[in-house]
């Protein structure tokens, strides 16, 4: 039986997803005994899984890996089963700009602050994308670093400079 694949996209999606659900079961569990038995030495020891009322440092990333690794095999199914659209043009300006935004955020995050940083983010992710409007960007970027003043700084008490340090008091405090 020869199986047809309608989704190019899903396929190698659901691959993927598979993939990475598996590698952190594995790490977290610890490689198959008797696969270390086939190479003669324990080659990723793993953690303990622990049970649902006392979880050990294994369990998260199996319980996540298992839904990943499910998730995935839902969409390799689909792939064979419903058409998907045409491959798409790879589009190499958002994934730069998105990784350049990440970038500038962690090396300006400690001298400009988070807010800065947080406004450079989101206006350097934002050129990387097929539009870019000032007015959206601009509230986009007070909104979010609104929201992470009041999770991260006063919510969680991360110890995140809000302000520059060339700035003596800071108003947002």
């Amino acid at each position: 039986m020869k199986i047809k694949i309608k989704s190019q996209q899903d396929w190698w999606a659901g691959l993927m997803f598979i993939a990475f659900g598996v590698f952190f079961i594995v790490v977290a569990l610890g490689t198959p005994e008797f696969f270390d038995k086939m190479v003669g030495s324990r080659i990723i020891p793993g953690y303990q899984m622990g049970s649902s009322v006392r979880m050990g440092p294994a369990y998260f990333p199996v319980v996540l890996g298992g839904l990943l690794a499910f998730l995935g095999l839902l969409v390799l199914l689909d792939s064979i089963v419903e058409e998907g659209p045409k491959v798409a043009k790879f589009h190499f300006r958002p994934l730069l700009f998105i990784a350049v935004s990440s970038l500038a955020f962690a090396y300006l995050l400690k001298p400009l602050g988070l807010a800065l940083a947080s406004i450079a983010l989101v206006f350097i992710s934002a050129y990387g994308g097929h539009e870019f409007k000032w007015k959206e960007v601009a509230i986009m970027s007070v909104v979010l670093v609104i929201f992470s003043v009041l999770v991260f700084v006063k919510g969680l008490s991360l110890p995140f400079p809000i302000c520059p340090d060339f700035i003596e008091v800071c108003p947002i405090r």
